[in-house]
C-alpha cells in the first residue's frame, strides 16, 4: 500500500491476516441470527475496549420503539445463555440489556472529518452442508448451531471491522477527526439498521461507508458504488378465526387457514408497476391443528419489494388491502406486524471519486468497478440516507471474493485471502478522506 498520511509500518500485516482468519472461523462456528448476536457483540466490544475505543453497546445503540423483527422476549434468555456457554464475554453480554449491537469510536483529539463504517454481524437461517469436502467441515469450523450459518459473509465483515479497528488504533497518532465503527445486528431481513439510525449512531457523520464481500464480484475486483438494492417491507400476518368441528358444525367456524391461503394467492397477483420492477413473496404459511378442525389461527410471513420507494409503497399498500379483504371474506380478524424494512440509496459522486482515487493508488486490486448491481435489499440504506439528509456523503462498497456457492446457500464459503485486502482498502479510504 502506498503511504499517504499514515505510517503503515506500525501495522503487523502478517499477524493481522492470521487474526482475521482465526476470528472469521470462530464466528463462523458460532453463528447467531438477527437480534440474537450476543456472543458476537460481546467479543466485538471486548476487543474494541482492549484497543482503547469509546464504546456504546446493546440498548444504547438502538431505538427501542423502532426495533423490527426481534424474536419473542420468551426466547431471548436462551440465546443469551447459549452465547455465554459458547465463549461470549459475560460482562459485556449483561451490559447489553438484551439487545446486541456495538459502536466503537476512535477520537483522535484533532480536528477532522467524522467517518462512520457499518459492519453487519448476523447469520442466515440455513443449515450448513454436511458434505465432507466443504472447507469448514474439513477444517473444523462449520456451524455448531442448528439451522444457523454464516452463509452471507457477515462473519468476514465483523472480522474485517475488528481488523480495521486494530489498524486504526496502531496509527491513531497519524489520524485526525473521528472514526465510528458500527457493528450492526439484524441485517438479514432488514431488521437492525433502522433502529440504530433512529438512535442517531450516524448523526454528525461527514462520510459513511458500508461494504459487502462477494455478491457476484470475484477476487481481485473492487466496486465503488453498489446500486440496485430494492426498497422492501417485511411483515408477519396473523389471522384469527373461530375453530369448529369440520363435519359436525362447519357453519360455526371462521376459517383462518382459508383466509391466509386466499391472501397468499392474491398477493402474488398484484399488478406490476410501470415505473419499475417489484417483488412479492409469501415465504411462510402455517395454519391448523387437525384435519377435522376448522383452523382458528394462521400465520403468514411475507415481503414486498420495489425498485424505488414509490413502487415499494404501492405494492405494500396493495398487499395490505388484499390481506384485509381476505380476512373479511372469511370473517376473521387480522393483525399485521412489520418485521423489517429497507429503502433505496446511491453513492454520492464526490465520495465515490475519492474512494476510487484511494483504491487505485493503493494498487490492491486488479480491477476497480465504478458501479456494481447489488440486487436484493440492504438496510444500510437507512444509514446512507440519514447521513445524506444531514449533509454528509455515503457509498456502499463491494469487496470481490470468489465464493464456493451462492449467498444464503448451505455450501457458501469465501476466499479468506480477500479479508486482508478489505481491511487495507478501508484503511486506504480513511487515509484519503482524512487528508
Amino acid at each position: 500500500m502506498n503511504r499517504k498520511t499514515l505510517d503503515w509500518g506500525k501495522v503487523d500485516w502478517d499477524g493481522l491476516e492470521r487474526d482475521l482468519i482465526a476470528r472469521r472461523r470462530d464466528l463462523h462456528k458460532y453463528p447467531e441470527s438477527a437480534w440474537t448476536e450476543f456472543r458476537t457483540s460481546s467479543l466485538v466490544a471486548h476487543r474494541l475496549e482492549e484497543l482503547g475505543y469509546d464504546l456504546t453497546a446493546g440498548l444504547d445503540t438502538v431505538e427501542f420503539s423502532a426495533v423490527m423483527g426481534r424474536p419473542p422476549r420468551s426466547e431471548i434468555d436462551a440465546h443469551i445463555q447459549r452465547a455465554k456457554e459458547q465463549g461470549g464475554d459475560a460482562g459485556w453480554i449483561d451490559k447489553m440489556r438484551e439487545y446486541p449491537g456495538v459502536v466503537g469510536t476512535l477520537r483522535t483529539g484533532r480536528p477532522g472529518p467524522v467517518v462512520s463504517i457499518r459492519f453487519d454481524m448476523d447469520c442466515v437461517d440455513v443449515d450448513e452442508t454436511k458434505i465432507p469436502d466443504h472447507r469448514p467441515n474439513k477444517e473444523g469450523f462449520a456451524s455448531v448451531n442448528n439451522l444457523l450459518m454464516h452463509a452471507c459473509g457477515h462473519d468476514a465483515h465483523t472480522s474485517m471491522g475488528l481488523g480495521l479497528a486494530t489498524v486504526l488504533a496502531a496509527v491513531k497518532d497519524d489520524l485526525k477527526g473521528e472514526v465510528r465503527l458500527i457493528f450492526q445486528p439484524g441485517e438479514e431481513g432488514c431488521r437492525g439498521a433502522y433502529a440504530m439510525t433512529r438512535k442517531g449512531v450516524v448523526d454528525g457523520s461527514d462520510y459513511f461507508l458500508a461494504m459487502h464481500i462477494g455478491g457476484g464480484v470475484p477476487s481481485g475486483k473492487f466496486g465503488l458504488n453498489s446500486l440496485g438494492y430494492l426498497c422492501t417491507t417485511k411483515f408477519d400476518v396473523e389471522f384469527t378465526g373461530r375453530p369448529a368441528h369440520a363435519a359436525g358444525a362447519p357453519q360455526e367456524g371462521h376459517n383462518a387457514l382459508l383466509a391466509a391461503a386466499a391472501a397468499a394467492l392474491s398477493l402474488h397477483g398484484i399488478a406490476p408497476h410501470r415505473e419499475g420492477s417489484m417483488r412479492v413473496n409469501v415465504g411462510v404459511l402455517n395454519a391448523g391443528t387437525g384435519r377435522n378442525v376448522i383452523a382458528g389461527k394462521a400465520l403468514m410471513k411475507a415481503e414486498t419489494r420495489g425498485q424505488t420507494q414509490n413502487i415499494a409503497d404501492y405494492v405494500y399498500k396493495r398487499a395490505q388491502e388484499i390481506i384485509q379483504g381476505a380476512a373479511a371474506m372469511y370473517e376473521t380478524e387480522v393483525t399485521v406486524l412489520k418485521a423489517g424494512a429497507g429503502t433505496d440509496a446511491a453513492g454520492d459522486a464526490p465520495l465515490v471519486a475519492k474512494v476510487g482515487e484511494a483504491i487505485r493508488e493503493s494498487g490492491l486490486f486488479q480491477e476497480v468497478l465504478e458501479t456494481v448491481q447489488g440486487g436484493g435489499s440492504e438496510d444500510a440504506t437507512w444509514m446512507m440516507r440519514r447521513v445524506q439528509e444531514l449533509g454528509g456523503q455515503a457509498t456502499y462498497l463491494a469487496l470481490g471474493s470468489n465464493i464456493a456457492a451462492p449467498h444464503h446457500n448451505g455450501c457458501f464459503d469465501i476466499d479468506e485471502s480477500t479479508m486482508l485486502l478489505g481491511v487495507k482498502a478501508l484503511a486506504a479510504i480513511i487515509d484519503k478522506l482524512m487528508q
